[in-house]
């Protein structure tokens, strides 16, 4: 099958997993029922739990889809390392911890606080686990990152925990955010997420004949006139941008940055014209299917940020041991 045909059948998948999202959910409704409420007819609860609860859920798990797989995508290109992710390396958990203090310390409760927030904390997070992980003789091996990641992120994680547990009237502000969640998100957070998350897949684009360049090296990159530290800047900025903005939304989600691009890979291989486009096409379809798990999984709904981790961490285990970190 040609790379064509296999990305008209992911926009497809997408587009179809979309649509179940708006009439799948707890509640009593028919397919009849959600159908007419896009359109505005039906009783009053019915629209109000289809058009101000699903369709804006499903939306939101599409942008943080888009902004989750761009990012994984951009750091495993930045960094060489095919184990790179938002919520791996820290970024996600620096995100959550930078709302956290701003809840606790300066009453932050809205998303744009929060978002403003994440971006702040997404950025001291990647770069403090970039330059903690590239010291020494080896610089930054996969990994050094890795582990540097998990042990920086099991901090803001635990450190955010702490403060929440001091403070309860922010503990109550911001618990939905702890385990990454689309429960209760309305048209509030799509309103106020989708512009940082679509003019970072739009920036994301401009660095796909850099990332190319990178794979080959630095010195090899340096030498096609690309300016190494400048792109791993921009890359870093946009990675912040787009990670905040998803952490702001839906709280720290992990794995799904890592995830996308090696699906993305094994389907379209490593050139970045095809594979970053393609994680924006597939990030959605994870995440808007790993809502949908999450929804009939069982009688009350599970956060979506359990089911991203229980199909993720086989997926990262099954990483390190093909690279021989884990011995046979």
């Amino acid at each position: 099958m040609s790379r064509v045909a296999v990305l008209l059948l992911l926009i497809a998948v997408g587009v179809v997993l979309t649509f179940l999202g708006f009439f799948i959910g707890s509640g009593d409704y028919s397919v009849a029922d959600a159908w007419r409420a896009l359109f505005d007819e039906g009783d009053p609860t019915t629209l109000e739990v289809i058009r101000n609860n699903r369709v804006p859920r499903t939306l939101l798990a599409v942008l943080v889809g888009i902004a989750l797989g761009a990012a994984g995508a951009i750091m495993q290109g930045l960094t060489r390392n095919p184990l790179a992710d938002p919520g791996i390396l820290g970024v996600n958990s620096g995100a959550y911890f930078a709302m956290v203090v701003a809840a606790v310390a300066f009453g932050t409760t809205t998303t744009g606080g929060y978002m403003a927030a994440a971006m702040v904390g997404a950025l001291l997070a990647a770069t403090l686990v970039y330059f903690v992980g590239s010291r020494g003789i080896s610089g930054a091996s996969p990994e050094k990152l890795v582990l540097t990641g998990v042990a920086a992120g099991s901090i803001f994680s635990g450190v955010g925990f702490g403060l929440t547990m001091i403070d309860p009237k922010s503990f109550d502000t911001i618990r939905s955010w702890q385990v990454g969640t689309l429960d209760g998100r309305n048209w509030d957070q799509v309103s106020i997420v989708w512009i940082p998350i679509v003019i970072g897949a739009v920036a994301s684009m401009l660095l796909i004949p850099y990332l190319n360049g990178l794979a080959l090296g630095d010195d090899r990159a340096r030498a096609l006139g690309i300016g190494v530290r400048r792109i791993r800047l921009a890359g870093f900025v946009i990675v912040t941008v787009l990670c905040g903005a998803a952490t702001a939304a839906l709280g720290p989600i992990t794995f799904v940055g890592l995830m996308v691009p090696h699906v993305a890979r094994i389907l379209f291989g490593p050139d970045n014209r095809w594979l970053l486009p393609m994680c924006v096409v597939v990030g959605p379809i994870v995440m808007v299917g790993s809502d949908l798990i999450a929804r009939v999984a069982t009688s009350s709904e599970l956060p979506v940020g359990m089911v991203t981790a229980f199909i993720g961490a086989p997926v990262l285990i099954a990483l390190v041991r093909r690279k021989g970190v884990v011995d046979e």
